[in-house]
């Protein structure tokens, strides 16, 4: 694997092969604290569009892996005085980038930057297409309460439309036997989902019951042209994760939610800091895939 630009041209076992290593890697941190992996190697994270978690994440990872870390943000850099993404990677490729981890609000960015630098490039987030590591660290929380996830059900619900954590989890769950229930308002998950492999609806409700873990999608109203979305009220009514509906849940069935969190709309406070909710297990989660993605990219030969 040269890079990781989304989880669509992945297989099986380049996806099994992550979780595995992401295992290993977060034993051996919580053993020895970090692992030197990547003494030596420089990280270029090129955010350009805004971030938190994401950024931490892989900045943590990048530490814990021996890596130093070559930091830039839209705010402030050359990218706000009109340098092209291709100018800024060569700058940071000179100042001894060894890879690249790009957010972009462009989708297809990554793809274009692989393209044309030697070294690799992760996607952290294009536009509305993907974000290839959150989708993994998802599978890896499934995977640490279920095991082996072949014949588990995943309803995904909310803002379909413009998450690109759905787009690689409808790439990524499905090859590893994952069933996947997409549900949203209409405007918000058309049915041209279904072209993604996945079963699509337009109800919570019908979802609630069949689901092995619910996963709650953040309202990205910053992406919503007017009309989109109902009141805060009505939305959270008929679409939000309340406790009435957490009741409704079968045993051991889990909550996520990839962050961040617009509470009392998407998933009610109750919930989110329920016992079924997994949800700040899934950031936890984060640093151990994006160490896993480095060093399969750096050193994929190494243990």
């Amino acid at each position: 694997m040269q890079h990781l630009v989304g989880l669509r041209e992945l297989d099986a076992p380049q996806i099994r092969r992550l979780l595995d290593r992401a295992v290993e890697l977060r034993a051996r941190v919580k053993a020895e604290g970090a692992v030197d992996l990547l003494r030596g190697k420089n990280i270029g994270l090129v955010f350009l569009e805004p971030s938190t978690r994401t950024r931490f994440s892989f900045e943590m990872a990048a530490r814990k892996l021996g890596a130093d870390v070559l930091a830039m943000s839209a705010e402030g850099s050359s990218t706000s005085k009109g340098e092209t993404l291709w100018d800024t990677a060569k700058t940071l490729r000179a100042h001894g980038a060894d890879a690249f981890v790009l957010r972009h609000k462009y989708v297809g960015s990554p793809h274009q930057l692989a393209r044309r630098v030697d070294v690799p490039v992760i996607n952290a987030g294009d536009g509305i297409n993907e974000h290839p590591t959150q989708a993994l660290l998802d599978a890896l929380t499934l995977q640490d309460h279920f095991g082996d996830l072949k014949g588990r059900t995943v309803a995904i619900v909310g803002d379909l439309r413009h998450s690109r954590v759905t787009r690689s989890n409808c790439f990524a769950l499905p090859r590893l036997g994952v069933r996947v229930i997409l549900a949203g308002p209409g405007t918000l998950c058309p049915d041209s989902m279904s072209s993604l492999g996945v079963e699509v609806r337009h109800s919570i409700d019908e979802v609630l019951e069949d689901a092995d873990a619910v996963m709650m999608l953040r309202i990205q109203r910053e992406r919503m042209a007017p009309g989109m979305l109902p009141s805060d009220d009505e939305y959270a009514q008929i679409y939000g994760l309340d406790m009435a509906r957490l009741k409704r849940l079968r045993p051991g069935t889990l909550v996520m939610h990839p962050g961040p969190m617009n509470r009392g709309l998407e998933i009610a406070s109750e919930v989110a800091d329920s016992t079924s909710s997994v949800i700040f297990e899934q950031k936890a989660n984060g640093v151990a895939v994006r160490m896993a993605v480095l060093a399969e990219l750096l050193r994929p030969e190494a243990t």
